[in-house]
Formats: C-alpha cells, sequence, structure tokens
C-alpha cells in the first residue's frame, strides 16, 4: 500500500513552475515512479485541501553528462517522473507562495 509521502516527493520550483502557479493554476511536483494520475490526484486533494481540475504526468529520462571536475569523465543522472496538477480556480498551494 502506498501513502501520499511515497506518490508525492517534492515539489519542483523553478522560473517556469513559478509561472505556472501564478498565472496558470498549475503546480508541477516529482511523484514516485509507479504513482498513476488518480493517486496524484487523490495524494493532493488529502494533503494540500483542494479540487484537483486535471493531471499531466511527464517522464524525464535519465541523462548522461560530464563531471563538473573532469572534462572527460561522464556521470549518469536519473530520471525522474513529475506531475503538473490544475487546480480549481481560486485554490492555492502554500508551498508556492512568495517564491520567485
Amino acid at each position: 500500500m502506498t501513502t501520499i509521502y511515497d506518490v508525492l516527493r517534492r515539489p519542483l520550483i523553478t522560473e517556469k513552475t513559478s509561472f505556472q502557479s501564478s498565472n496558470l493554476n498549475q503546480f508541477t511536483f516529482e511523484v514516485g515512479s509507479s504513482a498513476n494520475k488518480q493517486q496524484i490526484k487523490e495524494a493532493v486533494e488529502a494533503m494540500f485541501d483542494v479540487t484537483v481540475l486535471r493531471v499531466n504526468v511527464i517522464n524525464r529520462p535519465s541523462k548522461v553528462a560530464r563531471s563538473l571536475r573532469n572534462r572527460r569523465r561522464q556521470v549518469r543522472r536519473g530520471g525522474y517522473k513529475k506531475a503538473i496538477v490544475t487546480l480549481k480556480p481560486g485554490d492555492n498551494i502554500d508551498v508556492f507562495e512568495g517564491v520567485l
């Protein structure tokens, strides 16, 4: 059985997600790799007491990049799954307030 904390790992805060939260009422979270849209919707509604209209899920693949210290050394960066959650107009999540 999965808990809310297994489904929602952390909020993703970037310039793009700050724009989405302030103008489009969309919030972005890193989610567990086995989480589906229904589980994400239930977890966000239970944790933040809001109404979710839509959930979009994106799988970000792992990448190979160069190391900062040695240009010949390659480092593998792990992939993750993220969810963009659209809330009902008027609902808000306080985690994203004042971030910019």
